[in-house]
């Protein structure tokens, strides 16, 4: 049995009145979506809508653009499942969607369940702050067990670390665009890499839980990881024997499909000019033994940079699907 994984940022999707043309970016999606050809697809920045009447400002919200968008596809029938916010419902902004054709036998969202927040002092905070505060994650990750036949389960973790952009320190941002102090900036540069480096800690003591479980355990971590080759958040969730330094280990290992990739093909994002792989499918060694191939749709990719008006009008996402293909015997 061929089995086809993929992952894909859709950039903010959204039908609301703010957002981009939907029926354009629809035309523009639908394509990609299909030349998948996913049997399980991870897909990050889904944003909810709210149901029922314009007034109903404070309704509870669903996944209406997504919907929409999947409609005349096979994905429209998969299972599915998707973040939530702490009272239950979709949350408002970049929701994370697992969707299968598969069935789905055990899920579940990790939101500072295994790692708590950290606490810190801000130190450049204008006015100073006299108290440590939590630094939260800003996204949750989802994880999924699937059953794909033969008594055989996949293990699915799906995510989105946040971007190396400096997060808010308290009293200096001169508005969304300007930092006030060059140390404000490096203050909240540093708070932005303690978010997506913990993000990724509770994401790697999730799978070791699944290793726990069954060392032979089928898994694949897919999604936007904001970094690229060495970068401290795919160390943390590949932990080559490199770095523990433990060959017991090695079984708890994850590896990047992309790493056999040729270079000039390997991105999935271009900024500036600049071609990066920040999308990634980590697998473990049981399934890397099936791996055959990974495609990077990146042939019509455009810079994520080349004008304000393109990131907020542009139908297309700025990041490229990519999809494994694996033989189960």
């Amino acid at each position: 049995m061929l089995l086809r994984l993929g992952s894909f940022n859709l950039e903010s999707l959204d039908d609301g009145p703010q957002a981009p043309d939907f029926e354009a970016r629809r035309a523009v999606l639908v394509p990609q979506l299909r030349r998948l050809a996913a049997d399980v697809l991870c897909l990050q920045e889904v944003d909810g809508q709210r149901l029922g009447p314009a007034w109903h400002r404070h309704g509870p919200r669903g996944l209406r653009a997504l919907d929409r968008l999947l409609a005349d596809t096979a994905y429209a029938s998969y299972h599915r499942f998707c973040t939530h916010a702490e009272g239950g419902g979709i949350r408002d902004r970049h929701n994370l969607v697992v969707l299968s054709r598969f069935p789905i036998v055990a899920a579940r969202q990790y939101h500072h369940d295994l790692v708590p927040p950290p606490l810190y002092r801000p130190v450049t905070a204008d006015p100073p702050v006299a108290d440590v505060q939590p630094v939260a994650w800003d996204r949750p990750l989802l994880a999924v067990a699937l059953d794909i036949g033969g008594g055989r389960t996949l293990q699915v973790v799906n995510l989105h670390l946040r971007a190396p952009r400096a997060a808010l320190v308290a009293g200096q941002k001169l508005d969304a665009a300007r930092w006030r102090t060059m140390a404000g900036w490096a203050e909240g540069y540093f708070l932005a890499a303690v978010k997506r480096s913990g993000q990724a800690l509770e994401a790697r003591l999730a799978i070791d839980s699944l290793f726990d479980d069954d060392p032979r355990a089928l898994v694949a971590v897919c999604g936007d990881f904001n970094a690229v080759g060495n970068e401290m958040p795919l160390r943390i969730l590949c932990g080559d024997i490199e770095d523990s330094g433990n060959a017991a280990l090695s079984a708890r290992c994850l590896t990047p499909l992309d790493r056999g990739v040729e270079a000039t093909r390997r991105f999935s994002v271009l900024h500036c000019g600049q071609p990066q792989m920040l999308d990634h499918i980590l697998v473990s060694p049981v399934l890397l033994a099936a791996f055959r191939s990974l495609e990077i749709h990146n042939e019509a990719l455009q810079d994520d940079s080349s004008s304000v008006a393109a990131l907020a009008e542009g139908p297309e996402s700025f990041h490229a699907p990519l999809v494994g293909t694996f033989e189960m015997a």
